[in-house]
């Protein structure tokens, strides 16, 4: 039996960072809304605090190779922590101007996307360093992430509404910090989170040239082509959502940031069951089949139910099994690109994919922003709604969709002879993972 602490701590540390996420994912837009009033303000502060985590997957991968996954992640929480911390306690001195709420919420993005990538990539090794499989481990680091997500979104809903979002966005800066003394102290001993020796001596051309090994793999291989493609117009959608849609939503037709957090929370819980679903039986079937039933039911219903019903019940319906069905989808993925992806480059291929599938972020909050003040909150749901649909029939149309069931470095199965039981083949546990992450 191998060493579980790593695997142990690290998935603790996640899902400590993870809940401290949903409650800034509620307490800002929140705060903006309160503090300003404005949804396009609102807007403005979804896509400062999302573009920089697209520069920081652009550049990143190579970084996070040379500094080491554990420093990297330890140094990300410490930053974020304070930049977090830094928002509510201007607001009390009274000296927070929009600009400095703009800039802290930038320095956030930019630094939570390596800790994020360095605890993600280290999941292949951590499992073997644990002794358990990749799929057993790569669906019980997106199952603790959602139930976290659904405890952070739940508690904030609760605390805004006793305590203020001020106080709600200090408690998220603790969650980081104790993220960071959590990999500092059980991440120890695992050669794969410690800086690797150059393969060049460091210089731009050499850095130009690891990143661009990651690049050049993803755009070599169609299936996650298609993935970061996807998945993009549904980060990009989803960041309306969170950020702007669901809020104005919330304020205008249901019981303010009580509802945001009751249904952030049931969608968590749905992604919770549907992720340990999947780990349990999910291997019983087509990867594709699955997929592409899930994908479609995931998060295009919530846009349409919100703009035609101004009660919380059928949206918290909606919600719940939208989050059952996104929650089959990340352990899918995790697994196709860990298998698809060698060691050496997951770092990097990790960055180039979380580039492409949050590309669309920045533009998506700002756009629901805009929209909501040009074309009212129902036009902006249907509108965002009918983009998030047409991305999620990608499954359907694209054939690079059909190898989603292919396993590299597999054996062919051959075609079975009659009343013969050919055995399906056992999963390979290779490397290399994306940030692919749809749902809110």
């Amino acid at each position: 039996m191998g060493n579980r602490t790593p695997l142990a701590a690290t998935l603790a540390a996640n899902s400590i960072s993870t809940a401290g996420t949903s409650l800034t994912l509620i307490g800002v837009p929140w705060f903006v809304l309160e503090t300003t009033g404005s949804a396009g303000r609102a807007g403005v502060v979804a896509f400062c605090a999302t573009l920089p985590i697209v520069v920081a997957a652009l550049i990143g991968g190579p970084v996070i190779d040379r500094f080491g996954r554990r420093r990297t992640a330890i140094a990300s929480d410490a930053v974020c922590a304070a930049a977090i911390a830094a928002i509510p306690l201007l607001h009390f001195a009274d000296v927070l101007d929009f600009w400095m709420l703009c800039a802290l919420m930038a320095l956030n993005g930019f630094a939570h996307t390596p800790g994020n990538t360095a605890r993600y990539v280290l999941i292949p090794d951590l499992a073997e360093h644990a002794g358990t499989t990749l799929p057993r481990a790569a669906s019980l680091f997106d199952a603790v992430s959602r139930g976290a997500r659904m405890i952070g979104a739940a508690l904030a809903g609760v605390l805004i509404a006793f305590v203020g979002a001020e106080t709600v966005l200090l408690l998220d800066a603790a969650t980081f910090g104790l993220s960071a003394l959590l990999i500092a102290a059980g991440v120890r001993g695992v050669r794969a989170a410690e800086p690797r020796k150059a393969e060049a001596p460091v210089s731009l051309r050499a850095y130009g040239t690891e990143l661009r090994e990651g690049y050049l793999h993803v755009l070599g291989n169609r299936l996650l082509l298609a993935v970061v493609v996807m998945v993009m117009f549904m980060n990009g959608t989803d960041q309306g959502w969170n950020a702007v849609l669901l809020p104005v939503h919330a304020e205008s037709e249901l019981s303010g940031a009580p509802a945001i957090g009751l249904l952030t929370a049931l969608f968590g819980a749905g992604g919770l069951a549907g992720a340990l679903l999947y780990g349990a039986v999910g291997h019983r079937f087509s990867r594709r089949a699955v997929f592409t039933v899930c994908v479609i039911l995931c998060g295009a219903p919530r846009f349409l139910v919100a703009a035609v019903t101004g009660t919380t019940l059928p949206l918290a319906v909606t919600m719940l099994l939208g989050g059952i069905a996104g929650g089959v989808l990340n352990p899918i993925l995790t697994t196709v690109v860990y298998e698809r992806v060698p060691d050496r480059l997951r770092s990097r291929v990790s960055g180039a994919l979380t580039a492409g599938s949050e590309f669309a972020m920045p533009v998506g909050g700002l756009a629901a922003g805009l929209l909501v003040e040009g074309a009212g909150a129902t036009g902006a749901l249907l509108a965002m709604g009918g983009i998030y649909f047409l991305a999620t029939l990608s499954p359907l149309v694209f054939p690079s969709w059909r190898t989603l069931d292919d396993v590299p470095g597999a054996e062919p199965v051959q075609k079975p002879v009659p009343q013969t039981e050919v055995p399906a083949p056992a999963p390979v546990s290779s490397s290399g993972p994306s940030r692919p992450t749809p749902g809110p």
